[in-house]
């Protein structure tokens, strides 16, 4: 098993390597940006969702400062509560069009999702050879970790309403951006930290060719996930599989 040779923990993508990459984009991202505008509304006030705004206010702030086009603040108290109520929607909304991936919005999203899982009408996708090789990995004694762009609330509920059903006792570690960019070698240092692992007995698992660079100038050893609908990966030296099931080939 030349992939898995000393190694103690396995760390893995979502989008594009355990889940397909319609699911995000067909099915979580047009439910989030049809609920914002109520949900935002709804939840105004709890401590959870003033978290999320706060980020999204600073992050406002930063793009306005960096020039960022179509970047705008977002009014305090002098407006009414109604029109910042729909700047945050709309700050949302322009997020999602640019295909950021901002703190702030991926804790919103992920906060909106948890009630679209909650109540059946999501169900986290996952490849088929998935769970087969999360118990597999298990049995061979690996510990499975998530590092994923969408929030660790996103995560766990995406691996606990999944289509083959709560899969969060299996998982050890969950990571997203308050770890660091996924395309900084940084981040993946401070997660070999956090598991008390040296890098190299970390393999990451991506569909992301810079996130892969990233994560081998860290120590990480790293693996292409090739799956439908995926990005066409550039002449790489990465090794690469098209199913979690090669991940056990000697």
């Amino acid at each position: 098993m030349r992939y898995l040779d000393n190694i103690d923990a396995v760390l893995l993508d979502i989008e594009g390597t355990t889940t397909s990459i319609s699911f995000v984009y067909d099915e979580l991202f047009p439910y989030a940006r049809a609920k914002v505008s109520t949900f935002i509304p709804a939840h105004w006030g709890t401590a959870e969702l003033s978290t999320a705004l706060d980020e999204l206010r600073a992050q406002a702030v930063s793009d306005v400062e960096a020039g960022v086009e179509g970047a705008f603040n977002i009014p305090e108290e002098e407006a009414s509560l109604d029109e910042i109520q729909q700047a945050f929607v709309k700050n949302v909304l322009w997020q999602m069009d640019s295909d950021v991936k901002t703190t702030g919005l991926k804790m919103l999203q992920g906060m909106i999702w948890v009630d679209g899982y909650k109540s059946g009408q999501l169900k986290g996708h996952l490849y088929s050879d998935v769970l087969p090789a999360m118990e597999r990995l298990l049995s061979l004694g690996k510990t499975l970790n998530i590092y994923s762009s969408g929030s660790v609330a996103a995560q766990k509920l995406l691996f606990g309403h999944s289509v083959e059903g709560d899969l969060t006792p299996k998982i050890r570690g969950y990571f997203d951006t308050t770890t660091g960019p996924k395309k900084e070698a940084a981040s993946y240092k401070a997660i070999a930290s956090s598991l008390g692992l040296e890098p190299q007995r970390i393999l990451f698992l991506t569909d992301n060719i810079d996130e892969g660079y990233a994560a081998r100038d860290a120590g990480v050893s790293v693996v292409m996930s090739v799956r439908p609908g995926n990005k066409a990966l550039p002449e790489t030296d990465f090794p690469c599989i098209t199913s979690f099931s090669q991940l056990f080939v000697d």
